[in-house]
């Protein structure tokens, strides 16, 4: 079964990357002719590998009119291809003993393959064939959009509270792409047409705009050859590769809105604009972002829903963008309790946070809970494929995965309390009121 992501489910997976300082991750970087990067992280512990390709290509780089062609093509690129029957793609898979998936986001769409590792060249064949021969003609066509509609009803439409993954982002963002969801309109997808799905595929699916990782149990010199043989002749992109450079202007602001849904309990959403993942300030708001949520001994969780029992359920979570992003707090209401005095209290967890340097304790906690999970993300191949593909595209230093963890360890509790001063303004968010239809 595909994981197909909710802009929530995605970020709240998202894993750190980190630099294991006892076993760090050794690779080999290099390009192809035709501009397809190539990492290879060699590891004998286990007969297994991965082989991932990650196309930086998300949902910010689709045209205004045709929104979720991004996360459409993730469906559509398991149809088959010219030498893939349809319906075959999983089956070679499966009888290889192997499992795979994708996943789609704002910024990239990844494909990933964990297999035996004499099963190797199977998945180099299937994805040179998805990044050259994909089928992207109206029966398949058809038949995904078919399958996007009703994966939007299930995860979205019949899911409480998850109408948020649209109703955020329109109104955090105006001018930017990042303004509409991953899974995009179902209009736009139906007034498509066959041409406007086959330029997205040219567009984007190039081995210039795409990086080649494989990870685990394999002999380098028997490798390189194949994924040579595979690859190489793959053309490159005829034009340059969209990429959006659109400046948000700054809210100035609280945007305060109610949206009325089919839920039983109220909820607030608090949403804050924060810079993107490559700003400094990135890994100070992620450690605050922790802080607040990370677990149910966080200040959140234990002042709204253990001690004053305001709340179901209360978190925060961000979204590490490669342009701006946002970090959202919200709280579900519990039985009876007024959203209003739901909002004055998680106001006052965020005050204190701008007005109270973090206990150097609770701060140590913090960073030795961090320093663990970065170091245990890098403990299995399919984490580590990721993470170099990551860093690769995004940051365009695949090494970070090794030395990332030296700028969250430079946060200090000062910088906590400066970001939160500086981003947690009222002046920059989008306060919602989420209300069940029968109080409209």
């Amino acid at each position: 079964m595909r994981i197909w992501c909710s802009l929530l489910l995605c970020f709240l997976g998202i894993p750190f990357l980190a630099e294991a300082q006892m076993n760090p991750v050794k690779f080999e970087r290099y390009t192809l002719s035709n501009g397809l990067k190539v990492i290879l992280h060699e590891d004998h512990s286990t007969p297994i590998v991965v082989v991932s390709v990650l196309y930086h290509v998300g949902s910010k780089n689709e045209n205004p009119e045709r929104t979720g062609f991004a996360h459409f093509f993730e469906h559509l690129l398991f149809e088959g291809s010219e030498n893939v029957p349809r319906g075959q793609f999983d089956k070679y898979m499966s009888n290889a003993g192997a499992n795979n998936n994708a996943f789609t986001s704002q910024d990239k769409t990844y494909y990933y393959e964990v297999l035996p590792s004499n099963q190797v060249p199977l998945a180099l064949w299937l994805e040179s064939e998805r990044m050259l021969h994909a089928k992207v003609e109206t029966k398949g066509i058809e038949t995904q959009r078919q399958v996007v509609k009703e994966e939007r009803r299930m995860r979205i439409d019949n899911q409480p509270y998850q109408r948020f993954q649209e109703e955020i982002p329109a109104r955090l963002f105006k001018a930017h792409p990042y303004r509409w969801p991953i899974i995009g309109s179902m209009a736009h997808l139906d007034n498509a047409t066959e041409s406007d799905y086959v330029n997205f595929y040219k567009d984007f699916y190039v081995p210039d705009n795409a990086v080649l990782t494989i990870a685990g149990d394999f002999n380098p010199a028997q490798l390189k050859p194949m994924i040579e043989k595979y690859f190489a002749t793959i053309p490159k992109s005829k034009k340059p590769i969209y990429r959006p450079n659109i400046v948000e202007p700054p809210l100035g602001r609280e945007l305060r809105d109610t949206f009325y849904d089919k839920v039983q309990l109220p909820a607030v959403f608090m949403a804050y604009r924060t810079p993107a993942q490559s700003d400094p300030d990135f890994y100070a708001l992620e450690m605050l972002n922790r802080l607040l949520s990370g677990g149910q001994s966080s200040r959140i969780n234990r002042s709204l829903v253990d001690e004053k029992q305001l709340a179901l359920d209360a978190l925060s979570f961000s979204y590490p963008l490669e342009q701006p992003g946002a970090l959202i707090v919200l709280g579900i209401s519990n039985l009876g309790v007024d959203p209003a005095k739901l909002q004055e209290a998680l106001d006052i967890e965020i005050e204190k946070v701008k007005t109270t340097l973090v206990p150097e304790l609770e701060f140590q906690k913090l960073r030795n809970q961090l320093e663990a999970e970065l170091v245990d993300d890098n403990s299995a191949l399919e984490g580590i494929a990721l993470n170099l593909a990551n860093f690769e595209v995004l940051f365009g230093d695949a090494n970070l995965i090794n030395t990332n963890i030296n700028r969250y360890l430079k946060v200090t509790r000062e910088d906590l309390q400066r970001v939160a001063k500086k981003y947690l303004d009222k002046n920059n968010r989008v306060l919602l009121y989420w209300l069940p239809e029968q109080k409209q």
